[in-house]
């Protein structure tokens, strides 16, 4: 409640640029993938990047840190960077993939297209990943009938976001998750920690253009092949930063913001949404 995970440390470097990281960083990152390395992976761990020069690298860093028996590769897939976040990929030992057209869609399209997993498990470039995160994601993906998996996240505490303060806030949104997920399970279902059988995720296909909620729709399309589940072990919570909250300004005006868009849409929850053309529906 008051503090972040000891082992988040490992991985949060604060670096401003590629040059700044030192190469016995990359030394240590690529002899954990290393350890990981399989010809034939069972999970493809599918990311999309855009302008994450040094983000990337902690969540590499953290990724490759799994302690898992299954076999699973990373593929980042640049989304048109106009940094050096090519530079960062170069110097990791993990698949990657330049797709031009903008969009965490088209990106993911590309990667799921690319990857040689049975599951596909995505992730977000700016976020820190714990250990058990992929076992516990895929314990619940590989259950009879399930089609989709999602999990939590929590935010790592920045200057005018207390870790207390954001703590009430993942607790007020996992409390909102357990309503959704009882009629639209998708509006849970975001990139930040997912998984998906790629089979099905090849079937739907994501929305091929910029927009919010790409995650959601291919979730949304998915759900007519089987079951929707949360994975709600603590323990495997994702780790970022509060970006999202800061564009809305101080802490109070974030939750505020949140708090009366979860209300006006509050008995929408209740009734499942017909089925629509996610490819063309506007958010």
């Amino acid at each position: 409640m008051f503090t972040t995970p000891n082992w988040i440390t490992q991985h949060n470097n604060n670096f401003q640029t590629v040059a700044e990281i030192p190469p016995y960083i990359f030394d240590e990152i690529n002899q954990r993938l290393a350890h990981h390395a399989h010809p034939e992976p069972q999970v493809s761990i599918l990311i999309a990047a855009w302008n994450e020069e040094t983000n990337i690298l902690n969540c590499i860093s953290s990724l490759s840190a799994l302690e898992t028996k299954i076999p699973f590769e990373i593929i980042v897939v640049n989304n048109n960077s106009t940094d050096k976040t090519q530079e960062t990929l170069d110097r990791l030992d993990i698949i990657s993939f330049f797709q031009p057209i903008q969009g965490c869609g088209p990106a993911r399209q590309l990667g799921q297209e690319k990857a040689r997993g049975k599951y596909i498990l995505l992730a977000d470039a700016d976020c820190i990943y714990p250990s058990c995160w992929l076992d516990e994601m895929m314990a619940v993906l590989v259950k009879d009938n399930v089609v989709c998996v999602y999990g939590r996240y929590s935010f790592i505490p920045e200057a005018g976001y207390s870790r207390w303060k954001l703590f009430f806030l993942e607790r007020m949104k996992d409390a909102i998750a357990e309503v959704r997920h009882f009629k639209r399970p998708y509006l849970n279902a975001y990139g930040i920690s997912m998984g998906y059988v790629k089979e099905l995720g090849l079937k739907v296909g994501y929305v091929m253009y910029k927009i919010w909620g790409d995650d959601g729709r291919l979730c949304f399309d998915l759900m007519q092949f089987g079951k929707v589940k949360q994975m709600k072990n603590n323990r495997a919570r994702v780790w970022t930063r509060p970006r999202t909250l800061q564009r809305d300004g101080s802490f109070s005006k974030a939750i505020g913001r949140r708090i009366k868009k979860e209300l006006k849409r509050l008995s929408s929850m209740l009734s499942p949404l017909p089925p629509h053309d996610t490819k063309t529906s506007k958010n």
